[in-house]
């Protein structure tokens, strides 16, 4: 493929201005945290041995898929502005938005994940070794990558096909399913009411199945005699419910509605939030909460001290 066949990413600033680059400098910032935060958080869960549990290695699964959601993203957009050459190949946008949204759907794998564990933690103490064994954690998890990879797959192959008879600018910051729609001449409503039903299964479903989970821990909780545990387990549980609610509140809002109901700006101004922004606040909101991991995290400066 030519020149002919490239795109070219508008991005968020189209215009190189004062507050444009400001606010790209911003992001570039607020990436290399969310970069840094969840590599530490990884080495934190994988170097420390209390920490080899399944709620952890899941934690872990999330950051990795965090990082990398970041760096498909940010590096490609900071490189388009400040160079000022906007364009994407047809293969570069085609493996974007294919990692994008792998990334994306095992994450709400992963999210569906972590609440079943949590689910079991409280409801079902004594059968959690058991159910939650190892084996089954990395089994579970290997599923999450598997499907997600191959339900992208799917959903990149097929529109990357629609033609392109007008303009090819993405009014976007990154390729993805809903702006490569936007683009095509045919009439796209049929594959467009696909997305919306696959959304419903790769969104709604888990959601329904993580608000099961939560609202069998709550009257689990209520019905715990000892207060410093209810305190231990609503701390886990808000933490988790937090990122939640971060990631399913603006996926749902563009994809499980037509891309003709949402105009340019707020994909992007929810994309910003929840591809760039949440993944910075994850190994936070995490951290911060979790007593294991702040002991993990001395414990490791203690050894960078000493060295």
């Amino acid at each position: 493929y030519g020149k002919e066949h490239n795109f070219i990413l508008l991005g968020l600033f189209p215009e190189f201005q004062y507050h444009s680059i400001v606010l790209n400098f911003m992001i570039i910032i607020i990436y290399i945290l969310a970069f840094l935060g969840n590599i530490l958080l990884i080495v934190l869960i994988w170097g420390d041995s209390r920490l080899h549990t399944p709620m952890y290695i899941l934690l872990s699964q999330l950051s990795l898929i965090d990082l990398t959601l970041t760096s498909t993203i940010v590096p490609k957009m900071a490189s388009n502005f400040f160079t000022g050459k906007r364009t994407i190949s047809w293969i570069g946008c085609g493996t974007q938005s294919f990692f994008f949204l792998m990334l994306g759907m095992s994450e709400c794998l992963i999210l569906t994940l972590m609440a079943y564990d949590r689910y079991v933690a409280v409801c079902h103490p004594l059968r959690y070794p058991t159910i939650m064994s190892p084996r089954f954690c990395m089994h579970m998890v290997l599923s999450c990558w598997i499907g997600g990879s191959i339900s992208s797959f799917i959903h990149t192959v097929y529109p990357m096909h629609f033609p392109i008879c007008g303009s090819r600018e993405i009014h976007h910051f990154f390729c993805e399913v809903p702006v490569l729609i936007k683009l095509s001449c045919e009439d796209t409503s049929v594959y467009q009411l696909v997305v919306v039903v696959t959304s419903i299964v790769l969104l709604v479903v888990p959601f329904s199945l993580i608000t099961v989970s939560y609202t069998l821990i709550f009257l689990a909780v209520f019905r715990m005699s000892s207060v410093k545990g209810r305190k231990k387990t609503l701390a886990t549980c808000s933490s988790h419910l937090t990122v939640v609610s971060l990631f399913f509140g603006p996926n749902i809002f563009i994809y499980m509605t037509f891309t003709s109901s949402h105009s340019a700006e707020q994909d992007q101004a929810l994309s910003v939030f929840s591809n760039i922004l949440t993944p910075m606040l994850n190994p936070l909101i995490y951290s911060l909460r979790n007593k294991e991991v702040v002991a993990a995290l001395r414990k490791l400066m203690g050894k960078c001290v000493i060295f």
